[in-house]
């Protein structure tokens, strides 16, 4: 039963991605332009090389933020029914609340916070 239900789902997914991919594709106005290609900045021309090397702290910051903003998500439904869970939904929430305070802690420890 859950097993074609799955089926069900991520054919119906699969179908509407590739309709709206067929949709979008069919009806967008095309216009090949070799300015296009080129990279923008402003609308000044670039000097020196346009592809340059970021730090791997501006990637790093913006990874941790996304995945604590993400775990604080998952927060709202269990808040939602934490009556009905009883001791036992306060028991995994605490040890998700651990594992998320040890992932900022390392995070910390490493410098991984700090704008440099």
């Amino acid at each position: 039963m859950y097993l074609t239900l799955l089926v069900v789902v991520i054919l119906t997914a699969i179908a509407l991605v590739a309709v709206a991919l067929g949709i979008a594709n069919a009806i967008s106005p095309r216009s090949f332009n070799p300015q296009k290609g080129e990279a923008y900045e402003c609308g000044i021309p670039t000097r020196g090389k346009s592809w340059m090397q970021f730090k791997v702290g501006y990637y790093l910051f913006a990874i941790l933020f996304l995945m604590f903003d993400v775990e604080t998500v998952f927060l709202f439904p269990w808040a939602a029914v934490v009556q009905d869970l009883g001791v036992y939904g306060l028991a995994s929430i605490f040890f998700f609340l651990v594992i998320l305070i040890l992932g900022l802690a390392y995070a910390w420890r490493k410098g991984a916070l700090e704008w440099k």
